[in-house]
């Protein structure tokens, strides 16, 4: 059953060189604000690439008919500023919104995709993790697989494009390397899905405590 959540994914520049003091000013204002106002951070993540030494990913949980951007905007550390944002739904992952703990490797996938494709999208990528994940060669878990929360907006707009966002746990660069060579079961089905995307951005992050 999907997750009845809203997930509002957010890139985070802070004014100093390194992400800490954005970090620090986060937790003392802008999460306590976010929980007043119904919703919880469900992770925090500092960049090995893709990221600047100043940024953070914050992905927080909120009721499906909260509107997220404007709170974290408005409540942000002195000098902060939103940089990227999405709201997402979930697919077939998560299935709960607990905040994530688990140290590692987090790498955040995008894929540009037609909204006609996004189930299409996630049920390929459901079957693929029955063997990508179950492996001695290696260690990953894929932790969710969001669509845009607004791609019904015109069901009637077949050539209507947007983003899906994967988010996959590894236990370290190594495992991401090998996991590029998965079970040949889940290479047919994500070869299926690259047919389906546009493009896509990979970054690689590591969580920080919230």
């Amino acid at each position: 059953m999907t997750l009845d959540r809203l997930f509002h994914w957010a890139r985070i520049q802070g004014e100093g060189r390194t992400y800490q003091p954005l970090l620090a000013g986060l937790r003392e204002t802008t999460f306590p604000a976010l929980e007043r106002a119904g919703g919880h951070p469900w992770g925090a993540w500092y960049g090995l690439f893709g990221l600047r030494s100043n940024e953070l990913i914050v992905v927080t949980s909120w009721p499906l008919d909260a509107a997220p951007s404007g709170l974290i905007a408005g409540h942000l550390p002195a000098g902060a500023k939103v940089l990227e944002q999405y709201s997402f739904v979930p697919t077939v992952r998560p299935e709960t919104d607990t905040p994530i703990t688990r140290p590692g490797l987090y790498v955040f996938r995008f894929f540009d995709v037609h909204h006609r494709d996004a189930s299409e999208v996630a049920a390929l990528s459901h079957e693929a993790w029955t063997t990508f994940e179950n492996t001695a060669d290696y260690r990953a878990e894929p932790q969710a697989l969001f669509a845009e929360r607004d791609r019904t907006r015109d069901p009637d707009d077949t050539a209507a494009t947007g983003t899906m966002l994967l988010l996959t746990w590894y236990d370290g660069l190594e495992s991401w390397q090998r996991s590029r060579t998965p079970a040949p079961e889940a290479r047919e089905n994500f070869r299926r899905r690259a047919e389906l995307t546009r493009g896509t951005l990979a970054i690689a992050t590591r969580l920080v405590e919230t």
